[in-house]
């Protein structure tokens, strides 16, 4: 439900104020869930999507990988967003988080500017589910130990959260492009590892 005390606070100012809320050093996932009182699911695909995109967080895809795929799971079968105990009660350091954010928030601040509701078919219940089932494969490429690989599958999943957001059916589509951007490349990546592996192993035969 919507809450007239938040909704009218950027995005960007509202994942800052959610981190800056504590004092340990360290923020689990279940509290920043639990900061978060309205939209969600679409938030929440935000902030675990950031850190992916900008260097200075180690181990993140680890960390924030899981709850993105149990997520997107969520959201393909349509039930309400919330993460379980043994994904709730990991942790990221408070500082690193909150220089990630700082240094996103211009970005995101532009980005809110220019969303606006177009296309609702792109964004109705069903479109969500078939974004779920897609985010899914997105949030598992996401953790994939490859340098840089899990860059693209965030950044769709980062842009089709903000579409829900703003009910903005064009950042749904160009999600959607980089998506399979992200899939094609990470299989040729994989095809490229496999080919030399196998060449390696017939050279060293022959």
């Amino acid at each position: 439900m919507p809450n007239p005390q938040t909704d009218h606070i950027p995005l960007s100012k509202q994942l800052l104020r959610l981190v800056q809320s504590g004092t340990s050093e360290r923020v689990s996932l279940g509290d920043l869930v639990s900061g978060i009182k309205t939209h969600a699911r679409a938030t929440l695909l935000i902030l675990f999507a950031i850190p992916n995109l900008l260097p200075g967080l180690p181990g993140t895809s680890a960390v924030t990988g899981l709850p993105l795929v149990y997520l997107t799971l969520q959201m393909m079968l349509g039930r309400p967003a919330w993460l379980p105990g043994f994904i709730a009660n990991r942790s990221l350091s408070r500082a690193n988080l909150l220089a990630i954010l700082t240094r996103a928030a211009p970005y995101l601040a532009r980005v809110e500017k220019v969303l606006h509701p177009r296309l609702p078919s792109l964004t109705s219940e069903h479109a969500q589910r078939i974004m779920g089932a897609v985010g899914i494969l997105l949030s598992l490429l996401v953790m994939l130990p490859i340098p840089f690989g899990n860059f693209f599958p965030a950044l769709a999943i980062l842009i089709a959260a903000l579409g829900l957001l703003g009910h903005d059916g064009y950042f749904i589509l160009t999600a959607a492009i980089i998506a399979i951007a992200a899939v094609v490349m990470l299989v040729a990546v994989y095809w490229a590892l496999i080919a030399a592996v196998i060449y390696m192993a017939f050279s060293t035969t022959a």
